[in-house]
């Protein structure tokens, strides 16, 4: 028993140092299937007449990859003739806050509506319970492409509501950065995306950019990043040209940007501004980015009709299973130049 225990200690350390920069939630599981009776979960006493559809993600990933995996398990709901709920209090995800927001600890509340009136008490009350089984499947029906689907699109649509609150900071911000200017959005993911995709690099970002805005006329650049490296570059380069949300936390990597606190209701904020800044790209005149889930929310959103649309994509960077954050090819071929399998467009931009 004691060899035992040291072994599965040794596990664990081995598994923090290779993923030290994994983010994860800092509030607890409180998984209420394994803590009810054999026959609370086969009979409670509330609503026998219905069954209810408990959705959870734990510990999930980014905000638009939980709204994408609830609109799919939605979609399975409607077609059973199910009640959905959304649990991300007792199943938290790496937004959800220790102390209450806007009078709740379920973090799908933060950001969205309630898709029913029922509350979690007396939904884990209820005789006839389904709980998902917290896997993202991504077959032919099941998808993180949104708009691919046309009933993922519906759902979208008409049971996705917006906090109210959060609709109206919206629209303060567009009418603040974006009244009377043409505007370019640009979305630049850095940080951990290096380790599963090959992101575009700040030369390539410069190159592109420059190319769009010598065939458009945009008066400002939007720029969405979470890197600090990023951020700093295109500052640099393109000046007062580019304009941001100020309260948008950025840095060198994933340890930067989650496991700090630098702010009070940190994990909370960093949920909101990805939605704010996801609603603004898909307000822009312009969007240029590679294929992630903000990007495809904003085009699922479509809130700019005549939004003109640029994608350039270096691939994928398929992870070493265990040491995935030893897996360095996409700074090996960020240095490499182009004939020797280096990336494309990624020559030093002249400067302006």
């Amino acid at each position: 028993m004691k060899n035992y225990l040291k072994s599965i200690l040794s596990l664990n350390l081995i598994k923090k140092i290779i993923y030290k920069n994994e983010y994860s939630p800092i509030t607890p599981l409180n998984d209420n299937v394994e803590k009810r009776k054999v026959l609370d979960i086969l009979g409670g006493d509330l609503n026998p007449d219905k069954v209810f559809y408990v959705i959870r993600r734990y510990p999930g990933t980014g905000l638009f990859s939980n709204l994408a995996y609830v609109m799919n398990h939605i979609q399975i709901a409607n077609r059973m003739g199910f009640i959905p709920v959304v649990d991300m209090k007792n199943y938290p995800t790496v937004y959800n806050e220790k102390e209450k927001i806007f009078g709740t600890y379920n973090s799908w509340e933060y950001y969205f509506e309630k898709l029913s009136n029922f509350t979690l008490d007396e939904v884990y009350k209820s005789k006839n319970i389904l709980m998902t089984d917290n896997k993202f499947y991504r077959d032919k029906e099941f998808k993180n492409k949104i708009t691919s689907s046309n009933l993922l699109l519906e759902i979208l649509k008409k049971q996705i509501k917006i906090k109210k609150t959060k609709l109206k900071t919206i629209n303060f911000l567009k009418n603040k950065l974006f009244e009377g200017k043409k505007i370019l959005g640009v979305h630049h993911r850095g940080t951990g995306y290096k380790i599963t995709e090959y992101p575009i690099t700040i030369n390539q970002m410069i190159n592109i950019i420059n190319e769009i805005l010598e065939k458009e006329n945009y008066d400002k650049i939007f720029l969405v990043t979470e890197d600090l490296n990023n951020f700093k570059a295109l500052k640099n380069y393109f000046g007062e040209k580019l304009i941001y949300l100020d309260s948008s936390q950025r840095g060198v990597n994933n340890l930067d940007v989650w496991k700090t606190y630098p702010r009070t209701l940190h994990r909370y904020k960093l949920g909101r501004d990805i939605l704010y800044e996801t609603f603004l790209l898909s307000y822009c005149d312009g969007y240029f980015d590679i294929e992630t889930n903000p990007t495809e929310f904003a085009h699922a959103m479509n809130l700019n009709t005549n939004q003109k649309r640029y994608t350039f994509n270096n691939g994928i960077n398929k992870p070493w299973y265990f040491f995935k954050y030893m897996n360095f090819s996409w700074h090996i071929k960020k240095s490499l130049p182009e004939y020797l399998g280096g990336f494309k467009k990624n020559k030093k931009p002249k400067k302006k």
